[in-house]
């Protein structure tokens, strides 16, 4: 068994070395930027630099646990209990436009339960953190998700897939249902802060379709331990989810599955 709460202390100094990184590039001139899956779905040269460091970090510190990455994929992975999921930068169309929004995601699961989540934001300094069973925090300061039970009350987020020009299951129909229903919407671009903000009640509830795995494994154990749910969408594509209070996440599910 590791001490989860020491391996914690090493994400926090991680993320803030590579949020370092990341700030001192950010509106670099001829940064490069390269494609994957289609002209939308970008990398930067700083989003390999970021993973670079947290896989040495990690083998050097824990050399027998498996690693997921965004960029890489799975390393090494050589059947052991503990395995790390990363997103080195989330947001990266927000980063490569100059946007100053975007994290920096940090999970760590033990026998596929997600156990540790780390969401960094390197231009606000905005640290979350949960351990299952203690509680959520940013910066050192407990959060709760918020207790609205009224949509036209509520501030909700969501996102929209990479392939949204080609795929019609793009979250636009949902998007235009729940904007005369609520108070506002934002997409901000990365869904690990979306995550966070739910968590620490800034937003009241959030959806989005068609994510990955490290998009959302420290986002969700920080909305689970600030007393949220998190259902799963499983007639969709990828990981499609729904977080916030239980009262919306409820609400939210029910519309969507009625469309």
């Amino acid at each position: 068994m590791i001490a989860v709460n020491q391996v914690l202390n090493h994400v926090k100094h991680w993320v803030k070395e590579v949020g370092q990184i990341q700030k001192e590039n950010l509106g670099k001139k001829n940064l490069l930027i390269e494609t994957k899956s289609n002209e939308y779905d970008l990398v930067t040269e700083v989003d390999k630099l970021s993973e670079e460091y947290f896989i040495k970090a990690i083998k050097e510190e824990y050399p027998d646990h498996c690693i997921l990455s965004e960029e890489s994929g799975e390393y090494e992975n050589n059947g052991s209990p503990y395995r790390w999921i990363i997103d080195p930068l989330d947001g990266t169309t927000n980063y490569a436009q100059g946007l100053p929004i975007f994290s920096i995601s940090v999970a760590l699961q033990q026998n596929n339960e997600t156990i540790l989540g780390v969401v960094y934001l390197p231009m606000l300094d905005l640290l979350f953190e949960a351990v299952r069973g203690q509680k959520a925090f940013v910066n050192g300061r407990k959060i709760m998700v918020g207790n609205k039970e009224n949509l036209k009350e509520c501030l909700l987020a969501t996102g929209f897939p990479y392939d949204q020009a080609t795929n019609t299951d793009n979250n636009t129909n949902y998007f235009s249902h729940f904007v005369p229903r609520s108070r506002g919407i934002r997409r901000l671009g990365s869904a690990a802060y979306d995550l966070a903000n739910v968590a620490s009640g800034v937003f009241d509830a959030y959806w989005e379709l068609n994510l990955s795995i490290w998009d959302v494994a420290a986002g969700i154990l920080l909305v689970e331990e600030a007393g949220g749910k998190v259902i799963r969408l499983e007639n969709k594509r990828g990981i499609s989810i729904i977080a916030g209070n239980d009262t919306l996440s409820q609400l939210i599910y029910r519309d969507i599955q009625s469309m």
